[in-house]
């Protein structure tokens, strides 16, 4: 009898650990901070793709209802009901046009599946207009064939096979909406008593980054910046007509400084990826960490009926051979650790996992061990 073994194992992947050390050097104001009010303008419709070779939709309502509408356009009058057409998608579509765009720029597109497509490889996307937030304005017109990073191939169902690479339902296509018309103004420049001003508005607020980011400035430009707040620094704008707001900025934002980040520890529990600043460090504390293993053996045998038995039979046998093991490193006393190298070099000797290292980290927070802020993905 021959036994074929199929074993499955429920675990993480050790643990991977990256160490930020967001302070050893100077940053540039440009790669922490942005002029506020320069936002990108979104803008999105909706449309058809064609070509897709009976990938489309599969005679979805709304589906048929917009090509009868491309048609009628067009003066082709045919019903949506009698429309079979499975070479076709329902698609919305997205850009973003910045500030700086104008009329006549072109931007890039994303393009998703709203039914039930099976893929928008070798599609065309029909000629579609991109509306702001208000559905009544159009800043773009878009057209073109897509470019999807992804594939699927095969029919699948029973006895069938199929394979898929990425995503196929979601494509782009690149410098392929015309900007048709200007999106609003930013308001960037502001009225003061001392004078036109505008706001650098940090990426990730913090009082004593302001607090720097407006003294770098000052020491190029004296007496022309100030932190407001934990995101903001206020900069006044010079009263020379000589000066451009561009050439300005231009010399502020290679201005370089000691960013001051707070100890925070990234924890993604999906990819097994811990990421720690430099900062973060323990109190004092004792830590038990236990460790469980289940795995499950599927066995397929054959039983074989005895020569000269009458009426017997060859039939097939499962067999199923559950393992489980559980292992603990007892306590263990952890120093006071000043930097986060010596705490996963600890953590690391102790051959805590993935799913320990999370357990053991939201642990020591709730005790006021752990000197940090954990973020979770």
């Amino acid at each position: 009898m021959r036994h074929f073994s199929v074993k499955l194992l429920w675990g993480l992947p050790l643990l991977t650990l990256l160490l930020c050390d967001l302070e050893a050097a100077t940053t540039r104001i440009k790669d922490v901070t942005q002029v506020r009010g320069s936002a990108d303008y979104g803008v999105s419709g909706i449309g058809l793709v064609v070509g897709l070779a009976g990938e489309g939709d599969r005679s979805q309502v709304y589906t048929r209802q917009a090509f009868s509408n491309m048609l009628q356009r067009n003066n082709i009058l045919v019903p949506p009901e009698v429309i079979q057409s499975k070479n076709i998608a329902l698609v919305a579509v997205q850009a973003t046009i910045s500030s700086s765009d104008r009329v006549g720029s072109m931007v890039d597109v994303v393009v998703s599946s709203l039914g039930d497509a099976k893929s928008l490889a070798g599609g065309t996307l029909t000629r579609t207009l991109l509306f702001g937030p208000d559905q009544t304005t159009a800043y773009a017109t878009v057209q073109g064939p897509i470019t999807v990073g992804g594939f699927n191939a095969g029919n699948g169902g029973a006895g069938g096979a199929s394979i898929r690479q990425n995503h196929p339902l979601v494509g782009q296509i690149v410098k392929g909406a015309r900007v048709i018309g200007s999106v609003p103004e930013p308001e960037i420049l502001h009225p003061s008593p001392q004078g036109n001003y505008f706001e650098l508005e940090l990426n990730q607020p913090d009082y004593v980054s302001a607090a720097k980011i407006a003294d770098a400035i000052n020491q190029a430009f004296p007496g022309q910046a100030s932190a407001i707040d934990e995101k903001t620094v206020k900069v006044l704008f010079p009263a020379n007509p000589g000066v451009g707001f561009v050439d300005y900025l231009a010399r502020i934002e290679p201005l370089t400084f000691e960013p001051d980040n707070r100890a925070k520890i990234l924890i993604n529990e999906k990819t097994g990826t811990v990421v720690a600043t430099e900062k973060v460090t323990i109190a004092p504390c004792a830590i038990s960490v236990g460790g469980l293993t289940i795995s499950v053996a599927s066995n397929t045998g054959v039983s074989q009926a005895q020569p000269l038995a009458q009426g017997g039979q060859t039939v097939g046998m499962q067999s199923t051979d559950v393992g489980v093991k559980e292992t603990s490193i007892g306590l263990v006393a952890l120093p006071s650790l000043p930097t986060i190298d010596e705490l996963a070099q600890e953590l690391n000797n102790l051959g805590v996992t993935t799913r320990d290292m999370i357990t053991v980290f939201q642990a020591m927070e709730k005790v006021g061990a752990l000197n940090a802020e954990i973020i979770y993905q």
